[in-house]
């Protein structure tokens, strides 16, 4: 993991696992569903600070990037654990009951005959589909994103309502 988590108004988009060669490159592991934010030219911040991506390419299931200003594996060993983030307010909009894990953390969840049931304190991803981490006076409890249980996300009032399926709510 990074350093420090990444500040509220910052979105992590990348970790800098290692040092690449000797000219200042790192390898990345991508957290971001757009990799094209790596391309020669744009910015990406590093302690809050701005960086240009000087040249990027993929190797295995990493990018290599050579940042602006990091031109030694000295320079590039001393990054080593960071996280890569850019501001909130450049994040790209999702197409319609699409969501940034960060917009579901915190939610409250209610059922949909009113009863409140905790707030989404994680979000675990696994081969069919996202599972919210429900923290509640019961419990942790497992809550499947799919659309027989969900039933609607409501950013504005920062409320998710789910219907309560036979076995759901006990916690696991």
């Amino acid at each position: 993991m990074g350093k420090e988590s990444a500040p509220p108004e910052f979105l992590v988009v990348g970790r800098i696992l290692a040092p690449w060669g000797t000219r200042g490159e790192v390898k990345v592991q991508v957290v971001t569903d757009f990799p094209e934010r790596f391309a020669p030219g744009k910015l990406v911040c590093l302690d809050g600070q701005p960086l240009e991506i000087e040249n990027s390419h993929p190797h295995k299931q990493h990018l290599l990037v050579k940042l602006a200003t990091i031109d030694s594996i000295q320079d590039a060993e001393k990054l080593r654990g960071h996280d890569l983030t850019i501001p909130r307010s450049e994040i790209r909009p999702l197409p319609e009951d699409e969501y940034y894990p960060f917009q579901l953390i915190g939610l409250r969840v209610l059922t949909t005959d009113g009863k409140h049931v905790g707030r989404i304190a994680d979000i675990m991803t696994t081969a069919s589909n996202d599972v919210y981490i429900v923290e509640g006076e019961r419990g942790e409890i497992l809550i499947p994103a799919i659309e027989d249980v969900v039933k609607s996300i409501d950013l504005e009032r920062k409320e998710m309502v789910i219907e309560a399926i036979e076995g759901l709510l006990r916690p696991p």
